[in-house]
């Protein structure tokens, strides 16, 4: 989707983006970096806004500085900060950036429509956006990024300001974009649960580099594998069993008990003790990395290096 060689983004004396390589596959891919590390300035050079000092790259098959509208004909973008003209409706702020994206008015109406059923609005579409909350104004950004059909979307902290509900109800609608009709998103966050709920890859950036870029899969596996188990009823009697079993248990953080080993054995062992008990299990977690820790760890070591 993104290939990025060797990009350098200079403004005067300050260095943005210091050799950036990338490789953007389809999925969901989350963007993570401290204030400062060149999120938006990359951002900035996908969608062909800024230009770049040294590099190379494509854009879905289009060269990155010289096929600016093109690409983004083709991608979707919810940015960071509001950005409507006062006194029009949402349904028309939708409307107009399909009318923008070369929709015929009639047919950008049609879609705005459908794009905001879609993001649960209901008759406050009427209203002006003026009028609208932060997590409103979310979803009309929202329904404008896809509002054209993008096969590739960029969204800026696109959960800021929603209500848990209706953040767990927009990275649903992420999710069913990918999965239901092919789309890839690069999402830019600093909520890590979000990124932990959907993505499949995940860049680290700070200080202009790219300092981790892996699969979320890969990046969850721990060296020494684990479950953490939380019971009801029994919980001596279970702990007892899984000692006699060779298995010793440690408190897990947030609840229940730790128990490491490797995991298919220590599976079987598990269900095996909490029969023998008559123990119900309330949870049952395989052991897996902290994000948050993984993005501390990354930045720390990015400002070690750099100083």
């Amino acid at each position: 989707m993104i290939q990025l060689n060797g990009i350098v983004k200079d403004y005067q004396t300050m260095r943005a983006l210091d050799g950036v390589d990338l490789n953007i596959k389809p999925g969901i891919t989350g963007l993570l970096g401290p204030n400062g590390a060149g999120k938006s300035t990359l951002i900035k050079l996908i969608l062909g806004l800024v230009r770049v000092t040294a590099g190379t790259g494509t854009i879905l098959g289009h060269t990155l500085g010289k096929q600016g509208r093109q690409i983004r004909s083709r991608v979707g973008y919810m940015p960071e900060d509001d950005s409507y003209i006062p006194g029009m409706s949402g349904v028309e702020v939708v409307q107009f950036s399909a009318c923008l994206a070369g929709l015929p008015n009639i047919e950008a109406l049609r879609r705005a429509h459908e794009i905001l059923d879609f993001c649960g609005m209901k008759q406050e579409r009427y209203r002006e956006i003026d009028t609208f909350s932060t997590g409103m104004r979310q979803k009309i950004k929202f329904a404008a990024a896809i509002a054209h059909d993008p096969e590739f979307l960029i969204l800026d902290e696109p959960t800021s300001g929603l209500d848990p509900e209706e953040r767990d109800a927009l990275l649903a609608r992420i999710k069913l974009l990918c999965e239901q009709n092919g789309k890839s998103v690069l999402i830019s966050t600093h909520i890590l649960p979000d990124v932990q709920a959907i993505c499949d890859d995940i860049v680290i950036l700070a200080a202009g580099k790219v300092r981790l870029h892996q699969p979320l899969s890969k990046l969850n596996q721990t060296s020494s594998p684990s479950i953490t188990v939380g019971v009801h009823g029994n919980e001596n009697n279970f702990l007892i069993a899984m000692q006699a079993k060779g298995f010793l248990s440690v408190p897990a953080e947030g609840g229940g008990w730790r128990f490491e080993s490797d995991q298919e054995h220590l599976l079987k062992t598990i269900w095996e003790c909490l029969e023998n008990t008559k123990t119900t299990v309330a949870f049952l977690n395989p052991g897996k990395n902290s994000l948050e820790q993984l993005f501390m760890d990354t930045v720390r070591e990015s400002n070690d290096a750099s100083s």
